[in-house]
């Protein structure tokens, strides 16, 4: 049972009428005899909670960022009208600050042995798992004094998927990627590394591409055509250890290495290679291998939607044997990592000749936009510090980031809007190469 701020209002108002007028018992009993009756109709009167029926409908999947929808259907099979206030209590981080109070209340009226439908939107704020809680419904009696109150489990799962903001670059490097492979209209065509056709010359083209042999089996002059490494593999590592944990903006580390990850797996699969994903710290979180090209993204989503950082020191040696277990074959080996000094000297430059003596490694860190803004910093004491601390830290990145490279290692070190578009560069530079 649940008084109503009106049942305070009625009695505090009749006590300072009343009050005067028969002070004592005499005056208290004048006021809240008739009150207590009208609470104790109030109370029959209103639909019983217990009887109440619930199902749930509506979106399992969202993209971090985006709304989700979830529909209750309200079922009365009571035979007094439902007035109710209900709520649909979900996680707090089912909606953005301030929006949960406003966004999980509703006022509900169904008549006897009607239902209703009462919708909910969240925008989750947070990847992973959102669960719902318990929905709470205060059905009120006519005269609006006392309800009744009761709580139903109707169990709903919306899975929060990354955002993959990085998404709008992918048009860009896709053409990119159509020129590498020789399908636009450019003098220039197919700039990979395999052969892949004869055509007829065109003036501007190279000519050492010109096939002597086939020109004198015909009457024009022939000219190869090359196009990019296809079908080769590519292993995407997410250290999802303590450095992943650090706060970039808003958000982790580990959320710009999975978009950044997830850019570059939709560009990998169109160019027609093989991506696999691991995400690893002191033993695998995730693991997706063997995807069809229409499937790996799909696949890759999924798996890094319940990932969170975990708050202890990766095991380099571990990553690398599982690693070299998954890419079997001549790969490129892109790990998402931190340059912070330590980890890299003591744990990872250790096990990375394992790595790089086969395959093709490409380092990329997450680096704060605010070191620079920090490092450009004067006009006061603390100014100076903080412009003076940012440097160091710079210059250690760029140290550590120096040590990989004579290891071997390709380094991508950039601030989460650029990462992604960074990584894709380095890809189709490789690809163009030949490298992979």
């Amino acid at each position: 049972m649940a008084l109503t701020g009106r049942t305070a209002l009625i009695a505090a108002l009749g006590a300072l009428v009343v009050g005067p007028i028969l002070p004592g018992l005499h005056g208290v009993l004048a006021v809240e005899v008739p009150l207590l009756l009208a609470i104790l109709y109030d109370l029959i009167r209103a639909a019983p909670v217990r009887k109440l029926r619930f199902i749930r409908s509506g979106d399992t999947s969202v993209r971090l960022g985006e709304q989700a929808s979830v529909t209750l259907l309200l079922t009365n099979p009571s035979g007094r009208t439902l007035r109710a206030r209900l709520r649909d209590a979900w996680p707090p981080s089912s909606w953005s600050t301030g929006e949960a109070l406003s966004t999980s209340r509703h006022d509900v009226a169904v008549p006897p042995g009607e239902r209703q439908r009462i919708r909910t939107v969240l925008t989750p704020t947070r990847r992973g798992d959102r669960h719902a809680d318990r929905v709470t419904v205060r059905s009120y009696g006519p005269l609006g004094l006392a309800a009744r109150q009761g709580s139903h489990s109707v169990s709903w799962t919306v899975r929060v998927l990354p955002a993959f903001t990085s998404r709008r670059h992918l048009p860009a490097k896709t053409a990119r990627l159509r020129e590498l492979d020789g399908r636009t209209s450019i003098l220039t065509r197919g700039e990979g590394t395999e052969f892949d056709s004869l055509r007829a010359y065109i003036p501007g083209d190279d000519t050492r591409s010109i096939d002597w042999r086939a020109t004198a089996r015909q009457t024009t002059v022939a000219v190869r055509t090359w196009r990019p490494e296809r079908d080769r593999r590519v292993l995407l590592v997410l250290d999802t250890s303590r450095t992943s944990a650090g706060r970039v903006g808003d958000a982790p580390r580990l959320d710009a290495a999975m978009d950044a990850a997830l850019l570059l797996t939709a560009l990998a699969s169109r160019a027609g290679d093989h991506v696999d994903l691991l995400a690893y710290d002191r033993h695998v979180r995730a693991s997706v291998r063997g995807r069809r090209a229409q499937d790996v993204l799909p696949a890759f989503v999924e798996a890094m939607a319940n990932l969170e950082p975990e708050l202890v020191e990766a095991d380099a040696r571990g990553l690398t044997a599982t690693a070299l277990k998954m890419a079997r074959h001549r790969s490129l080996v892109v790990l998402f990592t931190g340059l912070e000094p330590a980890a890299v000297e003591e744990q990872l430059l250790p096990s990375l000749p394992q790595l790089t003596q086969r395959h093709t490694v490409l380092v990329a860190s997450v680096a704060d936009p605010l070191l620079e803004k920090m490092a450009d910093a004067r006009g006061t004491v603390d100014a100076v510090y903080e412009a003076a601390a940012a440097a160091k830290t710079q210059a250690e990145r760029r140290h550590a980031a120096d040590l990989l490279r004579r290891h071997g290692a390709l380094v991508v070190d950039a601030t989460p809007n650029d990462l992604a578009p960074t990584l894709a560069d380095a890809y189709l530079a490789l690809k163009a190469a030949g490298r992979l």
